[in-house]
């Protein structure tokens, strides 16, 4: 099964979802033009079935803090999640 990773970030505009596809100049990616509230697991899902992959089974999603300036803990934090996904055409039924 081949598994590739998902990611969802937020510039402070906009939330983005986008499928890593390394090697590749353009990822499939999915926007919320929203800061808040954060796109729901359902939401997620959506997305990822319009860019045509679903979660994995058995994966979570994983949320980790990051900063545009590591080295100055006072400017704003930047989310990202992170999830393990399939492309829907690997389902079997």
């Amino acid at each position: 099964m081949v598994t590739l990773t998902a990611q969802m970030s937020n510039t402070g505009s906009t939330w983005r979802l986008y499928v890593v596809l390394y090697g590749e100049p353009d990822w499939p990616t999915v926007r919320w033009e929203r800061t808040g509230p954060v796109p729901t697991v359902a939401e997620r899902r959506a997305a990822l079935a319009a860019l045509g992959y679903e979660v994995a089974p058995g994966a979570a999603w994983s949320w980790t803090e990051d900063s545009r300036d590591p080295n100055n803990d006072s400017t704003p934090v930047l989310l990202i999640a992170a999830v393990t996904v399939r492309p829907r055409e690997a389902v079997t039924s």
